[in-house]
């Protein structure tokens, strides 16, 4: 099991201290990051939770995938790597001949 935990289904006025104090019910955090949308600051409703060990991580899925915060259900589980994109600026399919014009 990773350490890396994914927790969907925040409220959106939830914080990063707020996380902090739920899953140190489980363990000890190393950290929390609460994804933002770069224009205007607000959550998006989904945060990234470090646990120290395994064992923490275990723990704190068992103990709040469900776990009803703000009127919602949250969603945790193992985080998973980012998908890799492919390609270039040609929309990542890569077919075009170095003589074609780019647009």
């Amino acid at each position: 099991m990773a350490r890396k935990l994914y927790v969907g289904n925040l409220p959106y006025e939830v914080g990063e201290t707020d996380l902090q104090q739920l899953f140190a019910e489980a363990g000890t955090v190393e950290s929390v990051n609460v994804m933002r949308d770069m224009a205007t600051g607000r959550a998006r409703g989904f945060a990234f939770i470090e646990m120290a060990s395994d064992e923490d991580a275990g723990k704190a899925i068992a103990q709040f995938n469900d776990y009803q915060m703000g009127g919602r259900n949250l969603t945790v589980n193992e985080a998973r790597p980012k998908p890799q994109r492919s390609g270039g600026f040609d929309g990542g399919g890569g077919n075009r001949r170095r003589s074609e014009p780019r647009w």
